[in-house]
């Protein structure tokens, strides 16, 4: 059976306010993006989501971001490659921690929100963060979006890129992810989702939010936790898979 994984940022509560519905979402995913409290997540709710995804057998990544705990980590902020490198060393270490306490391992890194996307066109911060993951150690992966200069640099700096797609998320022309606020920049039919998570899996194209057909290369398909529906879409996506002989475990 071909396997592909499934990710889901979560974690992503903090203090009293409350993000997601993780205890849910869990079972059905591989992969879970840990926020370590820079967009969300605090000490305790980082302990908590590592704890579940270890019960579920659900492999346990860092989600760093920029500081932004206003604004969601979604508000590009002007920073050097070093803090770069910093702010996923960090983050990721805190995961990390949890991790190994619940009896785990880190098993990737994945950077959330204007973090990710600003590393998808600025090689010095894609190469920055590539560099922090190669010194976390361990053989910890690297998600990053697929077609990207960050698969071709961390290929350089001999660590493992996973390429990613998104189930959820309108494509550009480019191949980069449409702004969610753009119209068709969030998918909200299960249906819809579906069928472009299959395409890019079976075809290795995804049309994009102007119908351009853009390549592919999917290792795993993410949905975001935050999304309302987050659970309906992971339930969806597994019945359709399955229904083509497809399943989904972690790389």
């Amino acid at each position: 059976m071909k396997t592909i994984d499934l990710n889901c940022d979560m974690g992503e509560s903090y203090g009293h306010w409350r993000m997601g519905d993780d205890a849910a979402i869990m079972p059905l995913v591989t992969s879970a993006n840990i926020a370590a409290g820079f967009h969300g997540g605090d000490p305790a709710t980082i302990r908590n989501t590592v704890r579940i995804a270890v019960e579920h057998g659900v492999a346990v990544g860092a989600h760093p971001s920029l500081p932004d705990l206003m604004g969601f980590g979604r508000r590009v902020m002007k920073i050097t490659p070093q803090e770069a490198y910093d702010l996923v060393l960090y983050q990721a270490g805190a995961v990390e921690a949890f991790a190994r306490a619940a009896g785990a391992r880190l098993h990737h890194v994945k950077c959330h929100g204007a973090f990710y996307n600003m590393a998808v066109n600025d090689a010095a911060l894609a190469e920055a963060i590539v560099r922090a993951v190669k010194d976390l150690g361990g053989g910890t992966l690297l998600y990053a979006l697929s077609g990207s200069r960050m698969m071709a640099l961390a290929a350089a700096h001999g660590v493992r890129a996973i390429a990613e797609v998104f189930a959820d998320r309108g494509y550009e022309d480019d191949g980069t992810l449409a702004p969610r606020d753009a119209p068709g920049g969030m998918i909200e039919e299960a249906a819809k989702s579906v069928a472009q998570a299959l395409g890019m899996v079976e075809q290795g194209v995804v049309v994009s939010r102007h119908g351009s057909h853009v390549a592919v290369s999917a290792d795993t398909i993410c949905l975001h936790g935050d999304q309302p529906g987050a659970v309906v879409f992971a339930k969806a996506l597994r019945q359709a898979f399955a229904d083509r002989g497809l399943g989904f475990a972690a790389p």
